[in-house]
């Protein structure tokens, strides 16, 4: 039973990492979409969404059986309830890619957003692409170092989407109000993604190191 067991504790790792790695295209694409103004791209993005919700839903399931039949304890009652959270976080960051694939569908063929904030969108989303990467890494081989570089590029995400909403707020914007409105959503879209990468990234390292430090998670969800 033991031995069966640790096989679907394997099976449930290697089902993140696949979700991770649909993730990681889906991001993608929707920036992709986004900053060239890709409309067949981002019909790509949408639609992969929903393999993404699928095997999700799949992933939580077996996570539910493993749960009511092995009846795990300690570190392996933390694996499957952790994997079910980890679960949730990845079908989240889809949606999100979604969300940016859907406005550069909704603004074709014009680009979403105004010359002047495209850099700092396409620099965002190419942060959002290489964190997405990284994840599926972690998820794939549980190098808990990668936790720590994945934590510094949010923190540059964070930085571009306060300068989103600078930009946007300030006294030399010239955008219309649908401007506005595009560049605050897409920016909190983006700034949503890294994040959720990030919750991911602490529950994978403290379930193989036991440190859990609570100031740092507190600092990327606020």
């Amino acid at each position: 039973m033991r031995e069966v067991f640790q096989q679907e504790l394997a099976e449930v790792q290697r089902r993140l990492a696949e979700i991770s790695a649909l993730v990681t295209v889906s991001i993608e694409k929707a920036t992709r979409a986004f900053n060239e103004s890709d409309v067949a791209l981002a019909e790509e993005a949408i639609t992969a969404d929903e393999q993404i919700d699928k095997l999700s839903i799949e992933l939580d399931e077996l996570a539910i059986t493993i749960l009511a039949r092995q009846q795990p304890v300690a570190r392996d009652l933390r694996i499957v309830v952790s994997a079910l959270r980890i679960s949730a976080s990845l079908e989240r960051m889809g949606d999100l890619s979604t969300h940016i694939a859907q406005l550069a569908r909704y603004r074709f063929p014009d680009k979403v957003i105004p010359k002047n904030l495209r850099g700092t969108f396409a620099e965002m989303g190419a942060l959002d692409v290489v964190i997405a990467t990284m994840l599926t890494e972690m998820l794939s081989t549980q190098d808990v170092k990668l936790a720590d570089i994945i934590r510094n590029e949010d923190d540059k995400v964070d930085a571009l989407h306060l300068s989103v909403f600078d930009a946007v707020l300030g006294a030399t914007w010239k955008g219309e109000a649908s401007d506005t409105v595009d560049a605050t959503l897409a920016s909190r879209y983006h700034e949503r993604f890294a994040d959720h990468a990030v919750s991911i990234a602490k529950k994978v390292q403290y379930l193989y190191t036991g440190e859990w430090k609570q100031e740092e998670v507190e600092a990327h969800t606020h």
